[in-house]
């Protein structure tokens, strides 16, 4: 046991010795790292010509526009900048016309020098089907006629890019000749080939697949159907299918409706009946004023693998949640600094039924198999901004990193079987980008129930993570990751002890009997980007390490068991597709338990690494077991 911790330790020192290392090179590394450059965007240049066609395979061909020597490769790393920035100079102009264009999947937006000339870029680009431009322009926040807001820009081009079929995004302002009032803009979005898919193979007897076009016929619709087969299950087959379109008539209005056979229960078992009617509006920028959501779905379970009534959990319920929030936005007071801090009011109705119960969980308090109700209503104070940067969880692409704030302030009534309680609770959230380009998030959760008179179900969990600077090499570029969190339950009655199968504790750690009343994690990666294509698909290598102590109900802290875990693995995605990064990880637990495999290999398709880029929250009671909606990773 001490070997591993061994291990562990020389890894994070190591961890920590590249970062210092490289952070006192970065007088030389900067100057291999070029700035970026104000650029004009063309629509659809002409495509690259063809030289042979293991030269489009394996490597990028580039077509330059002009005799530049720099590593394009390079330039294209290069995103660092406040999201304003480029609108800054524009401010308070009218905004004049607005011109609709499209990127070809040959071209790429941090370097309009170069064109992708790989054959399977042509090959998408020939079975694509653009997104039409009233689909934009029903995204958009602003009209012609419009003085241009930086913000409000800044914010729209960010909503863009979190769209599912929208690889990347840019809004370009420019100067209108002969007048200095006046802009004209021009919205140029590069789609994500929208055929999509994953697929779960366990062996002869059973596979999963699922299918789905994200952008049906260029309207920002997506269909998805995914199909079970399992020799054990009776009938063999299953399948799921859901339907949404993305800001129904202009409203920012996104609607799904689904229903299946397959979906899962909290094991992982999928013989869950359920069908499903959603409809939801983020709160697109700080000066938006309304957002919501609402969810009705029917569910049950069917005995397809025809187990005894001992281990079938038969159940029905119905859930309804709805919520709604309003933004308190001051008016005329965009130029003042302090203008920027938001006020956002919520309330939320959730009414989760059971009929019947499991007879497994009877009348025992369980987060998911008991029927709740609950009123929860949530003052949040908040202040965002974004950085565009990259290579943070994609590769290459443009992401948008907050600095900022989010404070949120809960309360309400919550009840759960027949305990019935007030609750309080407290989420915040605190995000910073450092001068050396670090980025940084804190946060503290709370929350309190009252019961006769007395304070009980008593939780919090106090944490933080950093991105590294981003680290050049010859062949690759290195970022690191750290993350480290506490939680604590006092006087529990009713909620989820704190267990360790779950990103705040060991993720792939599958021990559901290990419980307890406080924790302690720590989590560091190492992950490289390479500069090498291999049919369009990008790679990045990565190793880990995490540890997690977990005190049992009862037990004293000097007791606690500390768990571990050590791996690697091995991200690749083609930047093009719509398809999601595909993972392949191996994981080490040097600590076996009852449940556990202490050697785990993962392959998952599909994945999305992303910031959650939400400004607000519906209004709920803190997560324990969960990382919430303003997680970095």
């Amino acid at each position: 046991m001490k070997i591993n911790y061994i291990i562990i330790f020389l890894y994070c020192a190591f961890a920590l010795k590249t970062n210092i290392v490289c952070a006192q090179q970065k007088n030389i590394g900067s100057k291999n790292i070029p700035q970026p450059e104000k650029k004009t965007f063309h629509e659809k240049p002409p495509p690259a010509k063809t030289k042979s066609f293991l030269s489009g395979i394996f490597r990028n061909r580039k077509n330059p526009v002009s005799t530049t020597k720099i590593d394009s490769a390079n330039r294209e790393t290069v995103l660092y900048s406040k999201s304003i920035s480029s609108f800054m100079v524009h401010d308070g102009k009218v905004i004049r016309n607005i011109k609709m264009s499209q990127y070809t999947f040959k071209q790429i937006f941090t370097d309009t020098t170069e064109r992708i000339g790989q054959i399977g870029s042509r090959v998408l680009d020939a079975l694509h089907t653009e997104t039409y431009s009233w689909v934009i322009r029903n995204n958009l926040f602003f009209k012609s006629g419009d003085k241009l807001d930086p913000y409000q820009i800044a914010d729209n081009e960010r909503y863009l890019r979190s769209l599912e079929f929208i690889q990347d995004a840019r809004i370009v302002a420019r100067k209108v000749n002969g007048s200095s009032d006046s802009v004209d803009v021009e919205v140029i979005t590069k789609d994500y080939f929208s055929i999509t898919g994953s697929f779960d193979f366990g062996g002869t007897g059973r596979q999963k697949i699922s299918l789905a076009e994200t952008n049906l016929g260029g309207a920002g619709q997506k269909v998805q159907l995914t199909v079970l087969h399992d020799n054990i299950r009776s009938p063999n087959f299953g399948f799921d299918f859901l339907y949404s379109k993305t800001s129904i008539a202009h409203s920012f209005i996104t609607g799904t409706i689904g229903y299946g056979r397959i979906n899962s229960d909290p094991a992982g078992n999928d013989y869950i009946q359920s069908f499903y009617l959603r409809a939801s509006r983020p709160l697109l920028s700080p000066n938006a004023k309304l957002a919501g959501a609402f969810e009705i779905s029917f569910n049950n379970s069917i005995n397809v693998y025809n187990k005894p009534d001992s281990q079938f959990y038969n159940y029905k319920n119905a859930n309804i949640d709805l919520w709604t929030g309003y933004n308190f936005v001051g008016q005329n007071l965009r130029r003042n600094v302090l203008a920027r801090n938001r006020t956002f009011g919520a309330i939320r109705y959730i009414n989760r039924n059971f009929f019947p119960t499991p007879v497994q969980i009877g009348n025992t308090f369980n987060s998911f198999y008991n029927s709740k109700k609950a009123v929860l209503a949530a003052v949040t104070f908040f202040r965002k901004e974004y950085y565009k940067t990259n290579y943070i969880y994609g590769f290459g692409n443009t992401e948008d990193v907050p600095y900022g704030y989010n404070l949120a302030i809960t309360g309400g009534w919550y009840k759960q079987l027949e305990l019935a309680r007030p609750y309080i609770g407290f989420d915040a959230n605190f995000f910073s980008v450092t001068n050396k380009k670090r980025f940084l998030q804190y946060y503290l959760r709370s929350g309190i129930f009252s019961n006769k008179g007395h304070f009980e179900d008593i939780s919090f969990v106090l944490g933080g993570s950093m991105f590294s600077p981003l680290h050049y090499f010859k062949s690759f570029k290195m970022r690191q990751f750290y993350k480290v969190n506490f939680s604590r339950i006092f006087a529990r009655n009713a909620i989820d002890p704190l267990q360790i199968n779950n990103p705040l504790g060991l993720r792939y750690f599958k021990a559901d009997s290990l419980k307890g009343t406080q924790r302690l994690s720590f989590y560091t990666e190492s992950f490289f980007f390479s500069k090498y294509r291999v049919f369009g698909f990008l790679f990045a290598p990565f190793v880990f390490a995490d540890a997690s102590m977990l005190k049992e109900e009862g037990k004293s802290i000097f007791k606690s068991d500390i768990y571990t875990g050590i791996g690697g693995g091995l991200r690749t995605r083609n930047v093009n597709l719509v398809f999601g990064t595909v993972e392949l990880r191996f994981i080490y637990f040097p600590r076996k338990a009852q449940e556990n495999n202490p050697f785990v290999i993962s392959f998952s398709t599909d994945i999305r690494l992303r910031y959650n880029g939400n400004y607000i929250s519906p209004p709920d009671i803190i997560q324990l077991n969960s990382e919430n909606n303003y997680s970095f990773y």
